[in-house]
């Protein structure tokens, strides 16, 4: 609109000047009047021919700079702006642009933060499959190409059992890792007994800690009520205490402590395992990591664990001293 404007102006001022001249309010002699109106329409085409030529340069020069900016973003380059604050419509122009462009960067890097994400967990995964398979397969060929001693056949069907059991377990853990990921499952937050839900975790590690000879002490209120997820709370519990029981050795104990705060519940779980090193304290909520010791496991317990506390607003903590215990923290909405 405002370039349609511009066009328009000889124009004007050429029939502004010969409409003066009508009315004779330039007040020229007869024999000056064919003359003037000669020169004055010679000057306005004159001015006329170099406006548009103007204008042809600066829709040259706009086209050259917009194929620049394009190739500089094109190539990864800065494009280069010799008016970056001017207000003009190259300068739009180019702003848009590099908003695009930074879109699409941002969109390209997400994209391989992704495809990476997926490599490392393809490779995680078939780490964690390959042993209990390769055992499967090799008792299997014992069991289908010889004939062992009852004792030995009873051995290596045991030995099968718990491989497809560790199988299953991974299979498990990995459909509550997606679930967890996508957030495709569904808390129910209420009131309900805290008590319950420790109680209920404690119940899934008993036979694993009587095993070990370890005692579980649990320090907890029976009339103590908190809104949560009681079945996802118990089960976020129940993976630490899984974790406190493989990495106590025998004859050791686990305490689990509540304490009301101002804003928080803070449910402490205390053992006298191996310890964590103050430098893998990050590292021991990572999908898959069982950090150097050889106990049995997949690696997902706390990583699960610190999703499910998440999902419901709480956090969880870590402190641990080598060779004495852990104590890991977790602190959930009053």
């Amino acid at each position: 609109m405002k370039r349609d404007g511009l066009a328009q102006i000889p124009l004007l001022i050429t029939s502004a000047a010969i409409l003066l001249i009508l009315l004779g309010v330039l007040d020229l002699p007869a024999a000056l009047l064919r003359p003037a109106a000669i020169g004055l329409g010679t000057a306005i085409l004159l001015l006329t021919l170099l406006w548009k030529r103007r204008q042809e340069r600066r829709e040259f020069d706009f086209a050259n700079s917009f194929c620049d900016t394009l190739d500089a973003l094109l190539n990864g380059r800065e494009p280069k702006s010799d008016r970056p604050y001017e207000d003009s419509q190259l300068a739009k122009v180019q702003g848009k642009l590099l908003q695009y462009h930074d879109y699409v960067q941002a969109g390209q890097r997400q994209s391989e933060a992704d495809k990476q994400n997926i490599q490392e967990l393809v490779s995680d995964i078939s780490h964690q499959v390959k042993t209990p398979i390769a055992n499967i397969r090799m008792f299997t060929d014992l069991l289908c190409q010889h004939q062992p001693p009852e004792e030995k056949r009873t051995e290596f069907l045991s030995t099968l059992s718990t491989q497809v059991n560790k199988l299953d377990f991974l299979m498990q853990s990995l459909i509550k890792m997606s679930r967890l990921e996508t957030g495709t499952f569904a808390l129910r937050m209420e009131d309900a007994s805290l008590y319950d839900t420790i109680a209920q975790a404690v119940g899934g590690v008993l036979t694993a800690a009587n095993r070990k000879r370890i005692q579980i002490d649990v320090d907890c209120a029976g009339g103590e009520t908190l809104q949560h997820d009681s079945r996802w709370t118990a089960e976020a519990l129940g993976n630490l205490l899984d974790n406190a029981v493989k990495y106590t050795p025998e004859g050791g104990s686990i305490r689990v402590r509540v304490r009301p705060w101002q804003f928080y519940t803070r449910i402490d779980i205390t053992d006298t395992g191996i310890g964590v090193p103050a430098e893998y304290y990050h590292d021991v909520f990572k999908r898959f990591y069982r950090g150097q010791s050889s106990a049995e496991g997949v690696g997902l317990g706390l990583y699960l664990a610190r999703g499910i506390i998440t999902r419901q607003r709480g956090y969880m903590t870590l402190k641990s001293e080598v060779g004495k215990g852990s104590t890991f923290s977790v602190f959930l909405l009053r």
